[in-house]
C-alpha cells in the first residue's frame, strides 16, 4: 500500500484467505487485502468476476465460507460479534439508489443518523446540511426523491452513507445506474471524499478515475486477485497478461 501506517495502528480493513462460494460455484477463491486508514482502493474486474460480492461480503450481507475480515483489528466474521453494529461502523452505497421514497432528501440523509447512532435530530441536520451544501443540493433538502436527476439521487445516497462519520465506506459501482452526463458529478463528490480523509473501498468501471483518485488498484477476475499496485503501475503498465487483455477491452483504442 502506498499510505504510510503506523505499525502499531492495525489497517482499517484487513482480508485473509477469503473465500465464498454459491453452492458449487466458486466466487471468491482466498482474498487478501489490506486498507489503511485514509486510502481509497479501486477494485477492477469484469461483471462476475466477484467485486460486488467482496463488498457485500465485507459488511457481512454475504455469509462467508472461509476466511477472516477485520475492521479496526477486530474480526467481524467472528460470530460473536454482532452484525447490526459492524454495520453500523461501515457506509454503504450501492449501484441503486436505495432511498426511501416518502422521504424528503434532508430525512433520507438524517434518517440512519438518528434512529442507527442515537444523534439528535438538530445534530444530525446540521451535519446533513453541511454536506447538502457542499455538494450544492442544499435546496433540495425538502425535495422528494423522484424530483432529483440520478446523479442527484446517487449524491445523496453518499451524504447518507457518511453522514454518521464511518470508518469504512463501501462503493459498488456507483455509477453504472447513470446517465454519461451524471458520472462526473458523483465521482468528484467521491474524490473530495478522499481527499477529506475516508477510508474507501470501491468497485469501479471508471478506470480513469481509478487512475486519478485511488491510492491502491486491484485487478479481480475468477475470484482471485490477479494484479494489484498502484494506479500508475496496474493501469499504465501492468505485468500480467490477463490485466492488459481486460484493460484493452474496456480501452480497445
Amino acid at each position: 500500500m502506498t499510505t504510510a501506517q503506523d505499525p502499531q495502528t492495525p489497517p482499517v480493513l484487513e482480508i485473509r484467505g477469503l473465500v465464498k462460494s454459491f453452492g458449487d460455484a466458486p466466487v471468491l477463491r482466498g482474498i487478501d487485502l489490506s486498507i489503511a486508514r485514509h486510502e481509497c482502493v479501486a477494485v477492477i474486474g469484469a461483471s462476475g468476476s466477484g467485486k460486488s460480492t467482496l463488498l457485500k461480503s465485507v459488511n457481512l450481507l454475504e455469509q462467508v465460507d472461509d476466511g477472516q475480515i477485520f475492521l479496526q483489528g477486530e474480526d467481524i466474521t467472528d460470530p460473536r460479534v454482532p452484525v447490526d453494529a459492524t454495520r453500523a461502523r461501515i457506509g454503504v452505497v450501492f449501484q441503486q439508489f436505495n432511498r426511501f421514497p416518502h422521504l424528503n432528501v434532508l430525512d433520507n440523509v438524517t434518517l440512519a443518523a438518528r434512529k442507527v447512532h442515537g444523534q439528535s435530530r438538530g445534530t444530525a441536520t446540521a451535519t446533513a446540511l453541511r454536506w447538502l451544501e457542499r455538494i450544492g443540493l442544499a435546496d433540495k433538502v425538502g425535495d422528494y426523491p423522484d424530483r432529483l436527476s440520478g446523479g442527484q439521487q446517487q449524491r445523496v445516497a453518499i451524504v447518507r452513507a457518511i453522514a454518521s462519520d464511518p470508518e469504512l465506506l463501501l462503493l459498488d459501482e456507483i455509477t453504472s445506474a447513470l446517465d454519461p452526463q451524471l458520472v462526473g458529478e458523483v465521482l468528484d463528490l467521491v474524490a473530495d471524499l478522499k481527499r477529506a480523509g475516508s477510508t474507501i473501498l470501491m468497485t469501479t468501471h471508471e478506470m480513469g478515475f481509478a487512475r486519478r483518485v485511488a491510492d491502491h488498484v486491484v485487478f479481480l477476475s475468477g475470484g482471485v486477485i490477479v494484479e494489484q499496485g498502484p494506479p500508475e503501475l496496474v493501469l499504465g503498465d501492468p505485468q500480467e497478461p490477463e490485466t492488459r487483455a481486460f484493460l484493452a477491452r474496456v480501452h480497445p483504442d
